[in-house]
């Protein structure tokens, strides 16, 4: 179907002063028309819409059968070809891409006289084929089914500015190519990049005589109208643009181009006497028209002439017929812009109906737009800056139409209005607020816009006044979106009072919620009512609360100019009930709401801390993270954050900011990462008064994870260094890490140096199955050289020594244990052992 408009594509016309009739004519460059008749071809000057100047004029050795125009190296981008040696067939055939060869018709490069090594660079493509059987029942002649024009488009993209900002040499990169051919009372476009695709079918409303392809216009002429279609090349372009990109959202909600299946559009017939031949370049058509001999009167002399003086009778001859009068004319296609404005215009006249017309062409008119952007290097500063604001405003039309027109496309409002810059109260200062009778109805299509961009965290804020409004909006059309869209960051000014009363609503009409409750405890906050804030929260249980939270994260958490801020709902959180904030944090985590970093920043900004410095509430979730096991968080990272914190306040005595949530028993009881603390750890701290109770939890909270069964203790070591073996709590951490790396010998001497009561109960615990001789290999020669040299440690000493001796007279047999008691020693201090070891094979 033909959409049949009445606009005008053609500006100014101008008279080409070639002196012979033409035969062949073509454009060429940027302003250079070429005019072939006989043997002799004219060359003009076509600037502005001034006349045509001419520049040169040239012979050829023969008479001019065809002429074409081609930049050096490349009735040659844009082919048309007379097409005289078409056959139709009886049976119809359409043949695509490489099934075309299966035509039958063989096709073969013939040679050019270049080298043979050049002409590998020539091959033969397939692209289609097609046999016509078209109804001839009302043709007369058998030229109204022949084909008549065929053509060749290529669509680039051009390269952009090098880095030293000066034009290089312009990087073609072919977008699509099209294939255009027109029987007299039908046209046919085809797009073929990896395959061809049938675009659009023109039906001209009389007998066509020629045809050409451009990229916003197919120029048409019968032997009286010059008519002017649109084309969607440069939509078909923009596609392929985006899938050569890998951009999965063109033609969805993120970007939008008007569909190349739209009704053709018929923008022009213009009157043209005797058309005959057309042709088109840069912005020019060029038009051949000539009489037909009979519509021109002959030309007779008057009778008189032919009398002679002296009477007597002459036999005159038959006066020729007077040659039929010609023209070649140059029409000027308008700009794009002015173009698009009258369609605009004429658009305006459907849009009180609200039919699909408006949207017709106002798509068409978009399409003008950036077809003409589509080579943005061939356009000057001046001329593209007004170009894209065309773009824009076309964008902002498109979006109008959307948004207010009830359509199956009504969702393609929001990417036209983020494509037409426009902020999102410049949109809703278009709506039309009037209600008509007593009632008021909102469109999907601007509904759609306005809650996608609220939920987009855009960084702007909607007056009071419009906040009322789409507030009153979503009650009517979308009650359900009510607390998601006052969450909204771009909702803030929003009046408090006017908030709730639209919520309760939701409640009378039974429409309760706990994201309803949390919506009203917001705005009860907002106000200052706390009592209002704490009776909504006592209304449902912290595990409800936490889902609510699931459902709107931006009750906790909102974005602005890409940097997190806490809601007031999370500061007040922060100071009464930190454990469901936490909880809450978690649970957004592991319904991937919030990602890792983004929590971290959450909890160091709502505390006030910047930097390095890490808050408690913060470690308490990475507690927390460790005792829910989520699947996304990386272990060995979330062990170091917490391990490396511990250390820092342990080194520096620093206790945390505020009461942690999880005691170590809380940690070591429900989460399987800590693990019991080994018994030797509590003798050897109980060695010291340590009557801090933040800094015992976290030193407890260090040795625990230490001990659990996930903790790589290689990645840790490096980091023991701010915590000295000089206090027992250092110690205590050093001798778990290295006992862990099975550094048992060096542990040992640590502990007999520093903590002697301690040596025994670690022996008991570690030095078992393969490193259980370390007890008479290490133990005891250590213990007896230590009680030689005397000293304080002396009694402890010789106590640990005996409960070596009993471990080892039991696993020993008694020469083995001869073998390793000391050559020095006291007899009667290791005969009760000897005797115990001599005895023991008779005993069992």
């Amino acid at each position: 179907m033909v959409q049949l408009y009445n606009l005008h594509p053609f500006g100014s016309q101008q008279v080409v002063p070639c002196k012979l009739q033409p035969e062949r004519f073509c454009g060429g460059g940027r302003d250079t028309l070429f005019v072939a008749a006989g043997c002799k071809v004219e060359a003009f000057t076509v600037v502005g819409q001034e006349l045509c100047q001419p520049r040169c004029v040239f012979s050829t050795l023969g008479r001019v059968l065809r002429l074409a125009y081609s930049e050096a190296g490349i009735s040659n981008e844009t082919s048309q070809l007379e097409s005289d040696d078409f056959v139709i067939c009886q049976k119809p055939m359409e043949l695509l891409g490489e099934k075309s060869k299966q035509s039958g018709i063989s096709v073969t490069l013939e040679s050019t006289g270049l080298a043979d090594e050049k002409m590998k660079y020539f091959h033969v493509r397939h692209l289609l084929y097609r046999r016509f059987a078209p109804d001839i029942s009302s043709c007369l002649l058998s030229d109204d089914v022949r084909l008549h024009s065929l053509q060749l488009l290529p669509i680039y993209q051009t390269g952009s500015l090098t880095s030293d900002r000066k034009n290089s040499s312009q990087e073609k990169v072919l977008l699509s190519l099209f294939c255009f051919f027109s029987l007299p009372h039908v046209g046919y476009l085809y797009m073929i990049v990896k395959s061809v695709e049938l675009m659009s079918v023109y039906q001209y409303p009389e007998k066509s005589q020629q045809a050409v392809l451009t990229p916003q216009f197919l120029h048409v002429i019968t032997s009286n109208n010059l008519q002017c279609y649109t084309v969607r090349c440069s939509a078909a372009a923009a596609r392929e643009e985006a899938a050569r990109e890998e951009d999965p959202y063109v033609d969805t909600t993120l970007k939008a181009c008007p569909p190349i299946s739209m009704d053709v559009c018929a923008l022009r017939i213009q009157l043209f006497i005797g058309l005959k031949a057309i042709c088109h370049f840069k912005n020019h058509v060029v038009l051949l028209t000539k009489a037909d001999p009979e519509t021109v009167p002959e030309r007779r002399e008057s009778p008189k002439r032919f009398l002679s003086r002296k009477g007597t009778s002459v036999n005159p001859k038959t006066p020729p017929v007077a040659e039929a009068g010609w023209n070649l004319y140059i029409v000027n296609t308008v700009s794009p812009v002015q173009l698009y404005k009258e369609m605009v215009d004429y658009s305006n006249a459907y849009k009180t109906a609200k039919t699909r017309s408006c949207i017709h062409l106002l798509s068409e008119a978009h399409l003008l737009v950036r077809a003409a952007l589509m080579d943005a290097s061939q356009l000057e500063p001046g001329e593209k800056a007004e170009l894209l604001e065309a773009f824009k405003e076309s964008c902002g039309h498109l979006g109008d139409c959307y948004s207010r027109l009830e359509t199956q496309h009504s969702h393609l409002a929001l990417p036209y209005y983020k494509m037409s810059g426009l902020s999102m109260a410049e949109v809703l200062d278009r709506v039309d607020w009037a209600v008509e009778d007593g009632s008021q109805k909102y469109e999907r299509g601007l509904i759609f816009y306005i809650n996608h961009s609220l939920y987009e965290n855009l960084d702007e804020e909607l007056s009071e006044e419009l906040s009322a409004k789409v507030v009153q909006m979503f009650y009517v059309a979308e009650p359900k979106q009510l607390p998601h869209i006052l969450c909204s960051p771009s909702m803030k000014n929003i009046d408090p009072l006017t908030a709730i009363k639209y919520l309760r609503k939701l409640d009378t009409s039974g429409f309760s919620s706990v994201l309803v409750t949390l919506a009203k405890a917001a705005m009860a906050l907002k106000m200052g009512d706390l009592d209002m804030h704490r009776d909504e929260m006592k209304s449902h249980s912290e595990m409800k609360l936490v889902c609510g939270f699931i459902l709107e994260p931006r009750l906790l958490i909102q974005q602005r100019k890409g940097q997190i801020v806490p809601t007031e709902f999370a500061v007040h959180l922060k100071e009464t009930q930190p454990g469901l904030l936490v909880a809450s944090v978690l649970a957004l985590q592991k319904n991937n709401k919030i990602g890792i970093e983004e929590a971290d920043s959450f909890f160091k900004v709502l505390c006030g801390k910047d930097g390095d410095t890490i808050p408690q509430l913060l470690v308490d979730f990475w507690e927390a993270q460790l005792v829910a096991c989520l699947p996304d968080v990386v272990l060995q990272e979330l062990f170091f954050k917490l391990t490396s914190q511990y250390i820092w306040r342990l080194s520096k005595r620093q206790p945390p900011d505020t009461t942690p949530l999880r005691t170590s028993e809380d940690l070591i009881n429900t989460c399987s990462h800590y693990g019991l603390i080994n018994p030797w750890v509590n003798v050897l701290i109980s060695s010291e008064s340590l009557v801090d109770k933040n800094y015992m939890e976290d030193l407890s909270k260090l040795q625990s994870l230490i001990c659990g069964p996930s903790f790589d203790i290689a990645s840790i070591v490096p980091f023991l260094e701010p915590l000295s073996e000089d206090t027992v709590a250092g110690l205590s951490v050093h001798v778990l890490c290295h006992t862990r790396l099975k550094e048992y010998e060096q542990c040992i001497d640590r502990l007999l140096e520093r903590c002697p009561e301690a040596v025994i109960p670690y022996a008991n615990h570690e030095l078992k199955e393969e490193n259980r001789t370390l007890w008479w290999k290490k133990l005891l020669p250590e213990l007896c050289q230590r009680i030689k040299c005397g000293g304080e440690k002396y009694q402890l000493y010789v106590s640990s020594l005996k409960e070596t001796l009993s471990v080892v007279a039991v696993e020993l047999e008694l020469r083995d244990f001869l073998n390793v008691l000391p050559e020095d020693g006291t007899a009667a201090f290791f005969l009760p052992y000897l005797l115990y070891c001599s005895r023991k094979k008779s005993l069992t």
